[in-house]
């Protein structure tokens, strides 16, 4: 039975999202809000925001994730028949995430793979 797993970002990457979520807290408050009025109240609030994330994925076992990934009953990754894989490498390509060789090379593996 498949079942999805979310996955957060580590502690250490966390804990760098935290300090750097302080130390805009801090820039905000004391430079951006008081030189660019609503305009830094905003930066301060995306701080905070960032801050509260990070804290969260550092000190809690939940966090909030940055992606899921579904899993089947044996543990293994579920795989897409190869035509929706072709139509998600396509996207990828399209949207400009790889690069046209990149494309090829995955298009190859994964027609050698069905064939």
């Amino acid at each position: 039975m498949p079942r999805n797993i979310r996955v957060k970002p580590g502690k250490g990457s966390s804990l760098a999202g935290l300090i750097g979520g302080i130390i805009f807290l801090i820039i905000g408050f004391t430079i951006v809000i008081p030189i660019f009025g609503w305009f830094g109240v905003l930066w301060t609030l995306v701080a905070l925001v960032i801050t509260i994330v990070n804290g969260v994925n550092a000190f809690s076992a939940k966090g909030v994730p940055i992606y899921e990934v579904t899993m089947s009953g044996d543990g293994k990754t579920q795989d897409a028949d190869f035509a929706v894989q072709l139509r998600d490498l396509k996207e990828l390509k399209d949207d400009g995430i790889i690069t046209e060789t990149e494309y090829n090379i995955k298009r190859e593996e994964i027609l050698n793979k069905k064939w």
